[in-house]
């Protein structure tokens, strides 16, 4: 099991993950419509550090904080202790996001590569979902068209082991009051507008660590990372 560890230096609801989007969908939003939601889920004169019309507590809201040494750039690290995603970048820096993650045992720590990437994303939720929670998601089992409602929100990058997909995504959520949480079913969470802004930076081939929520520091040293 990949267990958490220190990756970067002190400095200054159910409705996501294990999901599929089917490869070969019959609509596809326009550029135009895409555009439109993208406005639609950024807030007025948005500065990402500081917006916060979803209520975030501040230590969620996207900050470039200075990462350990030897982290490669362009890979993901997410902490599942402190809800915490870093984007390592050039230059010993990484971009930090407050995330929501799977509920119980349904999160699920590993070594992943982003072999996909996909703008305002088709949804349909896995046979597994379905058998777990039918009051929930057998309503959804011919798939969801994109949109603002859409499960995977604004982006979704799509996570693998080898040549499998495993269902698990990173991706946004109409949901932004779970960021901080465990709240999905598998999948990392973020605020739509948050991760339109990663989305470009992250190239496909990239790893993805996703760390143990029972990770060998004790609560206490959370508070360390910020």
């Amino acid at each position: 099991m990949l267990t958490r560890r220190h990756f970067v230096r002190s400095t200054t609801a159910l409705f996501s993950a294990s999901v599929s989007g089917p490869l070969l969908a019959d609509t596809w939003p326009t550029e135009a419509q895409k555009a439109a939601w993208d406005a639609q889920v950024t807030p007025p004169n948005y500065v990402p550090e500081t917006s916060n019309p979803w209520g975030l507590h501040p230590r969620f809201l996207p900050q470039r904080v200075v990462a350990k040494d030897g982290l490669v750039p362009g890979d993901i690290h997410v902490d599942a202790v402190a809800r915490y995603l870093y984007h390592i970048e050039e230059g010993g820096t990484a971009m930090r996001y407050g995330v929501a993650i799977g509920r119980g045992d349904l999160y699920e720590p590993g070594i992943y590569t982003i072999q996909r990437k996909v703008e305002w994303p088709h949804w349909t939720p896995t046979q597994n979902m379905i058998e777990r929670e039918p009051e929930i998601y057998a309503q959804f089992e011919g798939g969801v068209e994109p949109g603002p409602e859409n499960a995977l929100g604004s982006r979704a990058m799509y996570l693998y082991v080898g040549d499998r997909d495993t269902y698990l995504r990173i991706h946004g959520t109409p949901f932004p009051q779970s960021i901080g949480s465990r709240a999905s079913s598998g999948c990392v969470r973020m605020v739509m507008a948050h991760i339109n802004s990663l989305y470009p930076r992250v190239e496909i081939g990239s790893t993805a660590y996703l760390y143990s929520a029972e990770g060998s520091l004790a609560a206490p040293e959370v508070g360390d990372l910020w």
